[in-house]
Protein backbone atom coordinates (compact mmCIF):
# COMPACT_ATOMS: atom_id res chain seq x y z
CA UNK A 1 0.00 0.00 0.00
CA UNK A 2 1.58 3.17 -0.98
CA UNK A 3 0.70 6.21 1.62
CA UNK A 4 0.43 10.03 0.05
CA UNK A 5 1.38 12.98 1.91
CA UNK A 6 -0.31 15.85 1.28
CA UNK A 7 0.97 19.44 1.90
CA UNK A 8 -1.04 21.11 4.63
CA UNK A 9 -1.98 24.21 2.93
CA UNK A 10 0.19 26.15 0.85
CA UNK A 11 0.18 29.20 2.78
CA UNK A 12 3.96 29.78 1.92
CA UNK A 13 3.79 33.85 2.00
CA UNK A 14 1.29 37.00 2.17
CA UNK A 15 2.57 39.73 0.14
CA UNK A 16 2.46 43.04 1.07
CA UNK A 17 4.56 45.03 -1.75
CA UNK A 18 7.77 43.60 -3.31
CA UNK A 19 10.77 45.60 -4.92
CA UNK A 20 12.74 43.70 -6.99
CA UNK A 21 15.93 44.01 -6.62
CA UNK A 22 19.24 42.13 -8.40
CA UNK A 23 21.47 40.69 -5.96
CA UNK A 24 24.95 39.45 -7.48
CA UNK A 25 26.21 36.15 -5.82
CA UNK A 26 29.87 36.22 -4.56
CA UNK A 27 31.90 32.54 -4.27
CA UNK A 28 31.97 33.11 0.20
CA UNK A 29 29.93 35.43 2.01
CA UNK A 30 31.48 38.20 3.93
CA UNK A 31 29.97 37.36 7.51
CA UNK A 32 30.19 33.47 7.49
CA UNK A 33 32.55 32.88 4.88
CA UNK A 34 30.26 30.09 4.04
CA UNK A 35 29.65 29.60 -0.21
CA UNK A 36 26.88 31.95 -1.79
CA UNK A 37 24.32 30.86 -2.91
CA UNK A 38 22.96 28.25 -0.34
CA UNK A 39 20.33 26.12 0.42
CA UNK A 40 18.71 27.14 4.44
CA UNK A 41 15.38 26.34 6.01
CA UNK A 42 12.94 28.82 8.05
CA UNK A 43 13.26 27.95 11.22
CA UNK A 44 10.13 30.03 12.48
CA UNK A 45 6.56 29.55 11.91
CA UNK A 46 6.87 33.13 10.40
CA UNK A 47 9.61 35.22 9.05
CA UNK A 48 8.91 38.66 8.06
CA UNK A 49 10.86 39.39 4.77
CA UNK A 50 12.42 43.04 4.48
CA UNK A 51 13.06 45.44 1.81
CA UNK A 52 16.70 46.04 3.62
CA UNK A 53 18.91 44.60 6.00
CA UNK A 54 17.70 45.87 9.36
CA UNK A 55 14.82 46.16 11.47
CA UNK A 56 13.80 49.49 9.97
CA UNK A 57 13.49 48.47 7.02
CA UNK A 58 9.84 47.78 5.59
CA UNK A 59 8.23 44.34 5.72
CA UNK A 60 7.26 43.47 1.90
CA UNK A 61 7.03 39.44 2.67
CA UNK A 62 5.62 37.39 5.86
CA UNK A 63 7.08 33.61 5.01
CA UNK A 64 4.32 31.31 6.56
CA UNK A 65 5.64 28.12 6.53
CA UNK A 66 8.28 26.42 9.37
CA UNK A 67 10.88 24.07 7.49
CA UNK A 68 10.28 25.94 4.36
CA UNK A 69 13.55 25.34 1.84
CA UNK A 70 15.30 29.34 0.96
CA UNK A 71 18.17 29.91 -0.99
CA UNK A 72 20.63 32.58 0.84
CA UNK A 73 21.90 34.78 -1.89
CA UNK A 74 24.04 37.45 0.08
CA UNK A 75 25.07 38.66 3.80
CA UNK A 76 24.65 41.62 5.57
CA UNK A 77 25.54 41.21 9.01
CA UNK A 78 22.98 39.45 10.55
CA UNK A 79 20.86 39.85 7.83
CA UNK A 80 20.71 37.25 4.41
CA UNK A 81 19.02 38.05 1.62
CA UNK A 82 17.29 34.91 0.82
CA UNK A 83 15.26 33.98 -1.89
CA UNK A 84 12.07 31.11 -2.48
CA UNK A 85 11.52 28.65 -4.95
CA UNK A 86 9.66 31.10 -6.90
CA UNK A 87 12.61 33.99 -6.59
CA UNK A 88 10.65 36.04 -3.90
CA UNK A 89 11.97 36.96 -1.02
CA UNK A 90 13.93 39.86 0.63
CA UNK A 91 16.03 40.22 3.77
CA UNK A 92 15.36 38.11 6.52
CA UNK A 93 17.17 37.95 10.24
CA UNK A 94 19.79 35.01 10.64
CA UNK A 95 17.99 33.85 14.14
CA UNK A 96 14.97 32.88 11.77
CA UNK A 97 17.00 30.57 9.79
CA UNK A 98 18.10 26.89 10.40
CA UNK A 99 21.17 25.18 8.68
CA UNK A 100 18.29 22.22 8.53
CA UNK A 101 18.27 21.59 4.79
CA UNK A 102 14.50 20.95 3.71
CA UNK A 103 13.37 20.55 0.42
CA UNK A 104 10.12 21.07 -1.91
CA UNK A 105 8.56 19.03 -3.70
CA UNK A 106 7.78 19.96 -7.31
CA UNK A 107 5.90 16.77 -8.85
CA UNK A 108 2.71 15.73 -7.92
CA UNK A 109 2.66 12.17 -6.46
CA UNK A 110 6.72 11.95 -6.79
CA UNK A 111 7.43 8.36 -5.24
CA UNK A 112 9.92 7.58 -2.91
CA UNK A 113 11.97 4.09 -3.80
CA UNK A 114 13.69 2.16 -1.24
CA UNK A 115 16.78 2.69 -3.01
CA UNK A 116 17.87 5.04 -5.52
CA UNK A 117 16.68 3.57 -8.45
CA UNK A 118 13.53 3.60 -10.60
CA UNK A 119 13.04 0.01 -10.57
CA UNK A 120 13.10 -0.33 -6.67
CA UNK A 121 10.28 -0.89 -4.52
CA UNK A 122 8.17 2.38 -3.95
CA UNK A 123 7.68 3.28 -0.18
CA UNK A 124 5.36 6.62 -0.24
CA UNK A 125 4.40 9.19 -2.82
CA UNK A 126 4.61 12.61 -1.82
CA UNK A 127 2.13 15.93 -3.22
CA UNK A 128 3.83 18.43 -4.92
CA UNK A 129 4.42 21.10 -2.47
CA UNK A 130 4.91 19.00 0.23
CA UNK A 131 8.43 19.71 2.56
CA UNK A 132 10.53 16.86 3.26
CA UNK A 133 13.92 16.81 4.73
CA UNK A 134 16.93 15.81 3.07
CA UNK A 135 19.35 13.31 3.42
CA UNK A 136 22.34 12.18 1.54
CA UNK A 137 22.02 12.67 -2.66
CA UNK A 138 24.11 11.43 -5.19
CA UNK A 139 24.24 13.11 -8.59
CA UNK A 140 20.95 11.83 -9.76
CA UNK A 141 19.20 10.84 -6.12
CA UNK A 142 18.42 11.79 -2.93
CA UNK A 143 17.37 10.40 0.31
CA UNK A 144 14.54 12.58 1.37
CA UNK A 145 11.75 11.55 4.57
CA UNK A 146 8.68 13.42 5.40
CA UNK A 147 5.87 11.77 8.03
CA UNK A 148 7.64 9.23 8.85
CA UNK A 149 8.18 7.99 5.41
CA UNK A 150 11.60 7.42 3.95
CA UNK A 151 12.82 6.75 0.55
CA UNK A 152 14.79 7.83 -2.38
CA UNK A 153 13.73 10.47 -4.98
CA UNK A 154 15.09 11.66 -8.24
CA UNK A 155 16.98 15.16 -7.30
CA UNK A 156 15.45 17.07 -10.52
CA UNK A 157 12.38 16.52 -8.96
CA UNK A 158 13.20 18.49 -6.16
CA UNK A 159 14.16 22.29 -5.18
CA UNK A 160 16.38 23.13 -2.39
CA UNK A 161 19.22 20.69 -3.67
CA UNK A 162 22.05 22.22 -6.02
CA UNK A 163 21.81 20.08 -9.22
CA UNK A 164 25.74 19.08 -8.62
CA UNK A 165 25.50 18.67 -4.89
CA UNK A 166 26.38 15.39 -3.39
CA UNK A 167 25.87 15.18 0.10
CA UNK A 168 26.89 12.43 2.61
Amino acid sequence: MIKVLRTLGLGIMTACALSASAVFAQDKGPVTNLPLPRFVSLKAAEGNVRRGPSLTHRIDWVFKRRDMPLRITAEHGHWRRVEDRDGLGGWVHYSLLSGTRTVLIEQDLLTLRARPDAAAPVTAALEIGVVARLGKCDLEWCRLSSGGYRGWAPKARLWGVGANEIRD
